[in-house]
C-alpha cells in the first residue's frame, strides 16, 4: 500500500479498480516524403482530421440527457482547435515544402502552438495548451489507423472503475459511462478535465506526476478527490474505513441538498449574497442548480483561446446574451480578458505587439493588455452591452493598479455605448462597472476605486501571489502560498472597508471565497459577497447559516492585530469552533 499526491478537483471519494489509459497510441515516426507523394500524404492528413471531426461531432450529438451542461461547449472547444490553420494548414504547408510525414508536421505544429500557451501566466489560459496536444493526440490516433474506443476495455468488468492517464480528453471521459474516478498525472483545477470532472461530480484527482506509469491495471485504489490522494492496493481495514466514509458522504450531499432554497443569511439574520464563478456560459445552469443568487465572475478568455484570430463582436455577444440567459434574470457579471503580456493572442493581428517581458505577472497583462489594443477592447466592450438587454449585467475589469486605468476604461465604454448608437442599434441599459483588486497597490488605495466605481471584487488567488511574491504552480515555493497570512488578511479587511466608506457592494470572488476555513473570517471583516464555483457553494452556505456576524466582527478585529501567522491560524481555528 502506498499513496500518491496530487490537486483535488472534488468529487467527494471513490473506491475501484484502475483502468491505466495511454495518453497517446503511437511514438511520432519523422520521415521524408518524395515529392510525387507529398499530395497523397496532404490527403491522408486531411482523412485523419475529417476523422477526429466526425468523432466529436458524433459524441456531441449522442450525449446522454443527463451529460453536464459543459460537455457540448467543451467539445466544440476541441472542434475548433482541430479547425485553427495554425495546426492543419501550417501541417499541410510544412508537408508540400518541407516533404515531412504528416504525423511528424501536424505534432509538431501542435507542439509550437501548445508551448505558447504554457508562456501565459493565468492559470487558464496557460491549461490550453493541454487542449491542443489532447486535439494533436486525437489525430495522430487516427493517422495510424487505430483507433480503439476506450470503453472497450471496460465492457466486462463488474467492478466500480477508477481511470488513470497520463492525460485525458473531455471527449475521452464523456464516453468513460462507468467512470467512478480519474486520476490524471497532467493538469491543475482550470483544466477542461478538471471543469468537466467538476460538472459530472466524479471524484478526481490531477498533477499527479507519475501515477499511470506506477499504477497497474486492477489494482484497488481510494481517490480522495477532496484531499488530493490517490491511495494504491489499500489493505482490508483501510478500504472499509474509506467505504464507511462515501456513505457519511452520500448522506451530507443529501443534507446539502436541502439548502439550495434556504435564505443565504446568518444566525442574526444578516443577508450573505452567494454568487457563482463560471467559465463557460453552459455552467450558468450549474450555478442555477446551487442555488447562486447571480454569476460574480464570468471569465471571458475561453472565447480567445486556441485560435488564430480574435472572435468577433457577435460571436462575443452570443456567448455573453447565452450567460445572460441562462441565468434567468439574475445578474452576471462580464470580466473583460485578463490575457498575460508574453504572447499576442492572435497570430495575424497586426496591430503593436506587446513589449516583450522577462516576468509575464508584472507586465502589460488584464487591463493593461485592454488599453494598449483599444480595437480588441471596443470590440468585447460593444458585445457585453449588447448582451445587457438579455438581462442583468455587470462589467468587471481586470488587475487595476492605478486611477487613470479605471477613467481610460470608463472612456472607452462610452465609446463602445455610443458606437452601437450610431450604428442605429437600441441604447443599451445602465451597467454597473466594477474594478478586480488583485495586487496590493489597488488593496491599499481601494478607497480611490470604490468612489470610482460601482462595485469591487477582491480576487485573491492574485492578491496572495503578488502580495508574498509567490507562485503557487512553482513546487519549489508553493508551500509558502497562505492565503491567511497576516499582511493578505489585512489587505483584504482594508479592501472591504474602503467599500463600506463608500457605500458600494464589495465581494471575494478567489478560491479563498470556498475555503470554508475562511468563512467566519471573512464575515468578520463585513464582507456580505461570496463567488466561488458552484460546487462550493452549499457547504459555504451551511458555514454561514453557522455564523453570527455581530459577535465575529469584534473577534476578527482582534485577530487582524496579530502579525504573527502561527497566532493567526489558531485564531482561525477558535472562530470555526465557536
Amino acid at each position: 500500500m502506498f499513496s500518491l499526491h496530487g490537486t483535488g478537483i472534488g468529487g467527494g471519494i471513490a473506491v475501484g479498480r484502475a483502468v491505466v489509459l495511454e495518453s497517446r497510441l503511437i511514438d511520432v515516426p519523422r520521415y521524408r516524403i518524395d515529392a510525387p507523394g507529398r499530395a497523397a500524404e496532404i490527403a491522408r492528413l486531411e482523412r485523419a482530421v475529417d476523422t477526429v471531426r466526425a468523432e466529436l461531432h458524433s459524441i456531441g450529438e449522442h450525449l446522454p440527457a443527463d451529460a453536464p451542461t459543459e460537455a457540448q461547449a467543451l467539445l466544440q472547444v476541441h472542434a475548433m482547435i482541430l479547425d485553427d490553420p495554425a495546426l492543419f494548414e501550417q501541417a499541410r504547408t510544412v508537408i508540400a515544402h518541407s516533404g515531412h510525414n504528416a504525423e511528424w508536421a501536424f505534432a509538431s505544429q501542435a507542439e509550437q502552438l501548445a508551448s505558447q500557451f504554457e508562456q501565459f501566466e493565468d492559470a487558464y489560459l496557460r491549461e490550453r495548451g493541454r487542449d491542443v496536444t489532447q486535439v494533436a493526440d486525437r489525430v495522430l490516433k487516427a493517422l495510424s489507423g487505430s483507433v480503439r474506443p476506450l470503453a472497450e476495455r471496460t465492457a466486462h468488468s463488474h467492478d466500480p472503475l477508477i481511470f488513470v492517464a497520463h492525460d485525458i480528453a473531455p471527449a475521452d471521459m464523456l464516453q468513460l459511462k462507468r467512470a467512478g474516478g480519474f486520476a490524471i498525472d497532467l493538469g491543475g483545477t482550470a483544466s477542461h478535465t478538471a471543469i468537466l470532472a467538476r460538472s459530472m461530480n466524479v471524484p478526481a484527482v490531477v498533477g499527479l506526476g507519475k501515477a499511470a506509469q506506477i499504477v497497474r491495471d486492477d489494482d484497488w485504489l481510494i481517490l480522495d478527490g477532496e484531499a488530493g490522494v490517490v491511495i494504491v492496493a489499500p489493505d482490508d481495514a483501510v478500504l472499509q474505513e474509506y467505504r464507511n466514509r462515501i456513505a457519511l458522504e452520500q448522506l451530507e450531499r443529501k443534507q446539502l441538498e436541502r439548502l439550495v432554497h434556504v435564505p443565504s443569511a446568518t444566525l442574526d439574520q444578516v443577508p450573505i449574497e452567494l454568487l457563482a464563478n463560471i467559465e463557460l456560459p453552459a455552467e450558468a445552469a450549474q450555478a442555477l442548480d446551487a442555488g447562486a443568487a447571480g454569476v460574480g465572475l464570468f471569465r471571458t478568455e475561453f472565447l480567445f483561446m486556441n485560435r488564430s484570430e480574435m472572435p468577433g463582436e457577435d460571436e462575443q455577444y452570443e456567448a455573453y446574451r447565452d450567460a445572460v440567459l441562462g441565468m434567468k434574470g439574475r445578474p452576471v457579471t462580464i470580466r473583460t480578458i485578463d490575457v498575460g503580456s508574453d504572447k499576442a493572442l492572435d497570430a495575424s493581428h497586426e496591430g503593436p505587439e506587446p513589449a516583450t517581458s522577462t516576468n509575464p505577472a508584472l507586465g502589460q497583462r488584464a487591463i493593461r493588455y485592454s488599453l494598449a489594443e483599444p480595437d480588441i477592447f471596443l470590440v468585447q466592450l460593444r458585445a457585453i452591452l449588447r448582451a445587457a438587454a438579455h438581462g442583468p449585467v455587470r462589467l468587471l475589469i481586470p488587475m487595476l493598479a492605478h486611477g487613470h486605468e479605471v477613467d481610460q476604461s470608463l472612456r472607452l465604454i462610452a465609446q463602445a455605448r455610443g458606437q452601437l448608437i450610431d450604428r442605429g442599434q437600441s441604447e443599451p441599459p445602465p451597467v454597473p462597472v466594477g474594478g478586480m483588486i488583485e495586487v496590493p497597490a489597488a488593496a491599499l488605495t481601494a478607497g480611490l476605486f470604490a468612489k470610482r466605481l460601482d462595485f469591487l471584487s477582491i480576487g485573491t488567488n492574485d492578491l496572495i501571489q503578488y502580495t508574498l511574491a509567490i507562485d503557487r504552480a512553482d513546487h519549489a515555493v508553493s508551500a509558502l502560498y497562505d492565503p491567511f497570512h497576516p499582511a493578505v488578511l489585512q489587505l483584504v479587511a482594508m479592501t472591504i472597508r474602503a467599500a463600506q466608506r463608500a457605500g458600494k457592494p464589495v465581494a471575494v470572488c478567489g478560491e479563498m471565497a470556498g475555503d470554508l476555513d475562511a468563512t467566519a473570517l471573512l464575515i468578520g471583516m463585513g464582507l456580505r459577497g461570496f463567488s466561488m464555483h458552484p460546487a462550493s457553494l452549499l457547504r459555504v452556505k451551511r458555514e454561514i447559516l453557522k455564523c453570527d456576524a455581530a459577535r465575529l466582527k469584534p473577534r476578527v478585529s482582534r485577530l487582524l492585530q496579530s502579525d504573527d501567522p502561527a497566532r493567526v491560524q489558531s485564531g482561525l481555528a477558535r472562530l470555526r469552533e465557536a
